[in-house]
């Protein structure tokens, strides 16, 4: 079937976003959808798109306009200080204009704000910022004068008691969202489904032409039977479709979770950007967005790219000069302090992201590949019913014309053609299946929600099916297979490798150093760091900052330091962050005698080189000779042996100038830190190893402790290769296709080699490739990689964005569950498409063989409803929710070309058709025969009979549909509790229609007789099934990605 499918369906996900691929295929689904506003619920409204994309434009050219009048005021402003000095500025014109910029900056504050002594509008701050008013700032005293009008400490921050009324005044930090659809809402959509109002209309004209010929209530029965029926798939339908958004609605809050320190009641403490008020002091880092607009207080190299706002891809530097920061805009290097003054819908993100909510998610390729299998389908259904129906209206014109009666009409006529018509639309109801799309919706939203209490929050649809098909991780070492609780385990200091007991007292490890070099150790410790020391309202000290720092600091505080004395004694002038592709950190300070001292920390190798002398145990500065040199990367090797990660503390003192040098350091210490390889990591990557997904470490650590690590996790085996990213980055492709499928390791790795390696896995190897990314710099491997995957706890905000799925644990073994579930979501979709193309082939089939052959369709247009019901919202909830069993991570993974109906599936499509088609043939030509049935009501007893062994099949068979190949499919059913019970519904629900309603649906009471052969001929399925799976298929096995590859085992359990 799928060759038939058109290109336009053809859809790979990275590339769904191409809004004319999205136009053609709902061009190519054409007018066949019942359901306009069901089938594309889902799917991305390119109309509003449009329209967003026009009003960003707006907001983006309205800031860019602002900018460029900010520079140019700025210039014009530095000029003019320049020219003229402060003195000879006219007094009066100045006071003047200070008392005009007053009334204007008060006028419209409300008097409870006033009294708060809060002196500035809200509106004309958020003006202030937005059109970077550099002179109103300026004549405004700068951040000084400003935080007075906002009645806030730049250094103590906005006290907790005043935030709610800070919240009342300038507003709390949040966007206006679409509002959510309430029940009714959806029920009303499912009301709009072409083919049930069709059926209400002949229903309704069903019961006008019944009371007027047969009375009340009788006449009736017919027509109100249809209109339960529609009102019981609508409802199912409806309350189906509610459940589903409320998962969403609750992942969508977790998506929107960020974090963010601030500076609140004098402590610095970590709170939710939705928490924020104006006059927060935030803490700004590499990686962080922006979370509101604000003004820069002091900070370091702080780099800001306003792309998201701006669409200029080239970053901002921002210092007291140039103090304006915008919400959305995400920090690309440096430090700061910020000072919020805009939240909220008040701030240009606010109104954007307004903008940007009524577009919605791109479909995911499977979405779409189903909607062309739903528009196949449909077309056939829709032939097969007009045929039937032609057939039925002319066998029965030419009856009336044999019996003379072609010219005499009656209302009794009128109902047989209704009831003929009413039956082919009812067929076009079960060919279309609409269900079929929205089955992939349903199962990617049970299978995100599992995730979530599985510690991986999924933000787009697609990475899911997506994850089920990758066959490499490059995953991080660091607080993935580690778990990132660091701690410095042994030290190398004047020339004395030394253990450090952390439970121990700090004489063991500062008794054979002097105090000199304990002093520089201590300032080394405490100054180059990003990280602070904070002490908590019970006294206790706390670490904000990153593990390595964490573990770097607790030795510094070990050996009897203080952090805040320290930040006292030396001045900071300049700090340069940590940066995954410098791989060190510096500092210039200036020391309490009046000296400049740069200190640098970082990789091993790295500062090593930078370095030419060491400290000796007296705290003497000595050359750094060859010997030494060798001596020292001895020490480094050791402890990388060891699994220790390490790094180098070493300082220079500065006669002049305020740049921070590259080399001429001193060494003072060689630092190992433990982080130990979280429990469960090894079983995940064996499970990896079993289900065909090669995993591949990348690390910036030493190649020796990299080896070490995964070794440990069994990544590493005896044949595999380890390599350095710098090296892997200078090979040729040829090259590397040569020797990646042997790589496992790349140490030294930079953002840029893991971006090269992952090119290199999708276009020379192809495979499906998903990898980890912590860092901003990590963002154009996670857009590169299949599925991008962030980690929670250790990610920044510019990679989490970047990411398809957010590990929120940062656990590798989460990654497994990922792949493991995205792997469920494929086959539980293989299932409900195996089920639901069976009951369409078998009811299609049936209605119109019986109408050829009798001029009556066995199924009346309620009990097809009742079918559908089964087959669609019923049956998707029953398959496309199973959860993932063992056996799914013992298989090689889908390939990127494999169909989604397989020869397996055709295989039991065909079987299961071919029986159930010859039982109810049989039944419907020789049952009266064959079960004995005489007497006036032996027709409506074998369409009943018809009708309860055609509904028992279907139940039998979603049972079997449970595994497409394995004979077993019982395995689990009890532990599916939805399962479990739409089958047991399903029954029940069938003994009431048959027994209790049969007014309506056309049936009559059966004897139990007649229930047990029906429940019995519904059961051979199962055994037929069993039959169906012994026959060997030849499906379409993955071939070997490249030359000298093997593909592992597939395990057992294929059975």
């Amino acid at each position: 079937m799928e060759r038939f499918i058109p290109p336009e369906f053809d859809l790979n996900y990275k590339g769904c976003s191409s809004e004319e691929a999205q136009k053609r295929w709902r061009d190519a689904v054409g007018k066949l959808v019942k359901n306009r506003r069901r089938r594309f619920r889902y799917a991305a409204d390119l109309e509003k798109r449009s329209e967003a994309k026009e009003q960003i434009r707006r907001l983006r050219e309205n800031i860019r306009v602002s900018f460029v009048a900010y520079t140019a005021a700025l210039r014009f402003i530095e000029a003019g200080q320049g020219m003229k000095p402060p003195s000879e500025v006219d007094s009066g014109s100045s006071r003047s204009s200070e008392q005009d910029i007053e009334l204007e900056l008060v006028n419209g504050l409300q008097e409870e704000a006033r009294f708060a002594g809060f002196q500035i509008d809200p509106d004309k701050l958020a003006t202030i910022v937005s059109s970077y008013d550099i002179r109103t700032l300026t004549k405004l005293k700068g951040i000084e004068g400003l935080a007075e009008r906002l009645n806030v400490s730049l250094e103590e921050g906005v006290n907790s008691e005043d935030v709610p009324m800070r919240k009342s005044v300038f507003g709390p930090n949040l966007y206006t969202e679409k509002p959510s659809k309430g029940f009714w809402m959806f029920l009303w959509e499912a009301f709009h489904d072409v083919t049930l109002v069709i059926l209400i209309v002949c229903a309704l004209v069903s019961v006008g032409v019944g009371l007027a010929t047969e009375g009340w209530p009788k006449g009736m029965y017919d027509g109100l039977g249809i209109i339960l029926s529609i009102l019981l798939v609508v409802m199912v339908t409806a309350v189906s479709d509610y459940k589903q958004s409320l998962q969403f609605k609750e992942l969508d809050k977790e998506k929107k979770k960020i974090f963010i320190q601030i500076t609140r009641d004098g402590s610095r403490q970590k709170i939710s950007i939705y928490d924020l008020v104006v006059g927060d002091i935030v803490h700004l880092s590499i990686g962080d967005q922006v979370p509101a607009d604000g003004i820069f207080v002091k900070g370091y190299n702080l780099l800001i790219d306003q792309s998201s706002l701006t669409g200029e891809s080239v970053p901002v530097n921002i210092y007291e000069k140039r103090p304006f920061l915008l919400a959305g805009t995400k920090v690309q290097d440096g430090t700061a302090k910020m000072l919020v003054t805009t939240v909220g819908m008040r701030t240009e993100w606010g109104k954007l992201m307004e903008t940007l909510s009524e577009g919605g998610d791109d479909e995911t390729p499977l979405q779409v590949k189903l909607n062309g299998v739903a528009t196949i389908i449909g077309k056939i259904g829709l032939a097969f019913a007009s045929l039937t129906f032609l057939v039925l209206t002319a066998r029965f014109l030419v009856e009336k014309w044999l019996n003379h009666k072609l010219s005499i009409w009656g209302s009794g006529d009128a109902v047989i053609l209704l009831n003929y018509f009413a039956t082919a639309v009812t067929i076009i109801v079960v060919a279309v299946p609409e269900g079929l799309p929205l089955a992939v919706t349903l199962s990617l939203a049970f299978a995100m929600k599992k995730l979530m209490s599985e510690s991986a929050l999924v933000r787009h649809l697609a990475a899911c099916e997506t994850m089920g098909s990758a066959t490499c991780i490059c995953t991080d070492k660091t607080g993935t297979l580690t778990t990132n609780h660091m701690v410095v385990s042994k030290t190398w200091i004047c020339g004395e490798i030394k253990e450090v007991d952390a439970s121990s007292s700090i004489g063991a490890l500062d008794s054979s150093i002097s105090g000199a070099v304990v002093k520089i150790l201590l300032q080394a410790i405490f100054n180059n760091t990003g990280s602070e020391v904070v002490k908590n309202k019970d006294g206790k000290f706390s670490i904000l900052g990153t593990p390595t720092e964490a573990a770097i600091l607790e030795l510094g505080l070990h050996l009897g330091g203080d952090f805040d004395e320290q930040r006292r004694m030396c001045k900071l002038l300049k700090l340069e962050p940590f940066n995954s592709e410098k791989k060190k950190m510096s500092a210039l300070v200036v020391l309490p005698d009046g000296k400049l001292r740069a200190f640098c920390k970082g990789a091993s190798e790295i500062i090593l080189k930078m370095c030419d002398k060491s400290i000796n145990a007296e705290g003497e500065v000595v050359p750094l000779g060859e010997e030494q040199e060798r001596n020292m990367l001895d020490v480094i090797n050791g402890f990388a042996n060891e699994a220790l990660r390490t790094l180098c503390l070493a300082f220079k003192d500065i006669n002049n100038g305020n740049s921070i040098p590259d080399h001429g350091y001193t060494l003072i210490a060689v630092v190992g830190i433990k982080d130990p390889v979280r429990p469960g990591v090894k079983e995940a990557v064996q499970t990896c190893l079993e289900a065909s997904i090669t995993v591949r470490m990348v690390t910036g650590d030493n190649i020796n402790t990299a080896k070490a690590i995964a070794r440990e996790c069994g990544i590493l085996k005896d044949d595999d290769l380890a390599v350095e990213g710098p090296a892997f980055r200078h090979k040729t492709p040829h090259e590397m296709s040569l020797d990646l499928p042997r790589i496992k390791v790349m140490a030294r790795a930079s953002p840029t080699d893991k971006h090269v390696l992952v090119k290199t896995c999708r276009g020379v190897l192809r495979e499906v490739a998903a990898v980890t990314g912590d860092g901003t710099n990590d963002a154009p491997a996670l857009h590169e990689a299949d599925i991008g995957l962030a980690m929670g706890i250790a990610g920044t905000e510019v990679a989490k964005e970047s990411a398809d799925v957010i590990v929120l644990d940062d656990n590798f073994s989460t990654i497994v569950t990922v792949a493991k579930w995205g792997r469920a979501v494929y086959i539980n979709i293989q299932k409900f498409v195996q089920f639901q193309l069976t009951v369409n082939i078998v009811a299609l089939m049936i209605n119109f063989i019986s109408a050829c052959a009798s001029g009556s369709t066995p199924l009346t247009a309620v009990q097809l409803l009742w079918v559908n019901l089964i087959m669609d919202t019923l049956g998707a909830l029953a398959l496309a929710t199973e959860p993932p069993h063992e056996g799914l991570m013992k298989q090689p993974p889908v390939g990127r070309s494999e169909g989604l109906i397989t020869m397996a599936m055709w295989r039991n499509i065909i079987g299961q058709s071919i029986y159930q088609l010859t039982l109810l043939l049989v039944l419907n030509f020789a049952g009266k025969q064959i079960l004995g049935l005489n007497g006036p009501d032996a027709t409506v007893v074998l369409n009943t009979m018809i009708f309860n062994v055609f509904v028992f099949c279907q139940v039998f068979n979603e049972i079997n549909s449970r595994d497409i190949e394995k004979k077993n499919i019982f395995r689990g059913i009890l532990g599916n509790w939805i399962f479990s019970g739409i089958i047991v519904s399903t029954v029940v629900f069938q003994v009431i229609i048959v027994e209790f309603l049969g007014t309506f649906a056309s049936t009559v009471p059966l004897n139990w007789q007649l229930w047990l052969l029906s429940a019995w001929l519904g059961a051979l399925s199962m055994p037929i099934a069993v039959v169906l799976k012994c026959i060997p298929v030849k499906g379409k096995h993955h071939v070997a990605r490249y030359d000298g590859y093997e593909r592992l085992s597939s395990g057992p359990g294929l059975a």
